[in-house]
């Protein structure tokens, strides 16, 4: 309970700063972004409905310990982020460059050797001057959305980098946040390395992330376990992955088809999914002509798509934060429904409390059947087992670490989805028309 009033109370102090803020730019907003609705008026109106109806649920339910930290009030006034994934070498950072107009930005390192060893945020600057902000500084920053990455430790927000630029030199981030990852290396050689958890913070950036492209090289297309471990971790967000093959006008006409043809094969056995993910082809080494001049049409259509696809963010981030505040509700809702089934299943006996816990994870899978059918809950909710599995581990004992599930609180959430939003949406319109 404690726990749970200093969270609120830290969302109470940053409104109060945030909103004015916000209110400063949102005619320009609408505009800019050609909606029909008050972007402002919505976002004040998701934040309110996540801290009184959602949050209190997550908490109870230790939803951070399994899944991710809370949102922030910054997590829904921020402005869209791509999140580039790949291994090293493939032109992460070269088509970050190429996004910016040619612009180098600081701590900009490009070489056929793994350069780039951390994560770095290239982002709009608040007065017009290029800088580096250490990993610390930027997750302590109230106005910016990476507050949640404190949790991941200071040998994490080593690796950790922000990059503010002049936005006037560089006009996409006074929409759009870029985000680049260290290249991943094949084997298990990186894994041993990371004294962080990896994985978490791919997990983290990949929720709040509005477009995940994973980059390959048109000459090395073997996915090795870590990528495609992060691969499956994107699972989850299918429609916001693209996948971008570089380097494109480096291989022949007919090199090209093959190359295509087994990137689709490969990325087929990695998601596991009947629908084939969207491919776009290009090369994007900023202001050289392709070394391949008949694939140079083909090339510049798919770098439009692609642009297309990247300049549609603005105009569809009020759906987005809708999209992903209602697809975490839904999250918070069956964990809130396993912990209390589980818990449900303990005697009320400490003496053979824990052997009885032991006994519960050892067939979790088959509780979790038990768990849906009992609430009619979607399996298509339901997490990966595994994880699920050690997280309850780590918590010595069920019934005193979590309170009894209050009933209450599920249906007031169940209200964000059918009485909540499309009145918010609803009074938006309104609020927009009436200006």
């Amino acid at each position: 309970q404690q726990q749970q009033q200093q969270q609120q109370q830290k969302w109470v102090d940053h409104s109060d700063v945030s909103v004015s803020a916000a209110s400063s730019s949102a005619a320009a907003s609408s505009v800019d972004d050609g909606s029909y609705f008050d972007k402002d008026y919505i976002f004040r109106g998701l934040k309110r409905m996540y801290r009184k109806k959602i949050m209190p649920l997550e908490l109870a339910s230790k939803y951070g310990h399994f899944y991710s930290p809370p949102l922030s009030p910054s997590d829904f006034e921020a402005k869209p982020m791509i999140l580039l994934l790949g291994q090293y070498s493939v032109g992460k950072t070269s088509f970050i460059q190429y996004l910016l107009g040619g612009k180098n930005f600081p701590g900009m390192r490009i070489g056929p050797e793994p350069t780039t060893d951390r994560f770095v945020v290239i982002m709009e600057s608040h007065d017009s001057v290029d800088k580096l902000i250490p990993g610390a500084a930027l997750a302590s920053q109230a106005d910016r959305p990476f507050r949640g990455l404190s949790s991941f430790g200071n040998s994490f927000l080593s690796r950790l980098e922000g990059v503010e630029l002049n936005q006037l030199e560089s006009p996409i981030l006074q929409n759009i946040t870029l985000v680049d990852t260290p290249g991943i290396l094949s084997g298990q050689k990186q894994s041993m390395e990371r004294n962080y958890d990896y994985e978490a913070v791919m997990k983290w950036f990949a929720e709040r992330a509005d477009l995940i492209i994973i980059m390959f090289d048109a000459h090395k297309l073997d996915i090795s376990d870590e990528l495609k471990s992060v691969i499956e971790l994107m699972s989850i967000h299918s429609d916001k992955v693209r996948v971008v093959l570089n380097k494109a006008d480096m291989v022949s006409t007919q090199q090209l088809m093959r190359v295509y043809g087994a990137l689709m094969w490969s990325l087929g056995k990695v998601m596991m999914t009947p629908e084939v993910c969207r491919v776009y082809m290009g090369s994007f080494w900023g202001g050289r002509p392709p070394k391949n001049v008949d694939q140079a049409p083909l090339l510049e259509q798919e770098k439009a798509d692609l642009f297309s696809d990247i300049s549609n963010l603005p105009q569809n981030a009020v759906m987005r934060r809708i999209n992903e505040l209602v697809k975490r509700a839904r999250y918070v809702k069956v964990h809130a429904y396993i912990v209390h089934y589980l818990r449900k299943q303990l005697p009320y006996n400490p003496w053979g409390r824990r052997d009885k816990q032991v006994r519960l994870l050892s067939r979790l899978e088959r509780e979790l059947t038990m768990c849906a059918r009992r609430y009619e809950l979607p399996k298509g909710d339901f997490p990966t087992v595994p994880p699920l599995r050690k997280a309850f581990s780590e918590i010595k004992d069920w019934t005193s670490e979590f309170p009894k599930m209050d009933k209450r609180m599920v249906k007031e959430m169940d209200k964000v989805f059918s009485v909540d939003i499309p009145d918010l949406l609803e009074k938006a319109r309104m609020t927009t028309n009436s200006n």
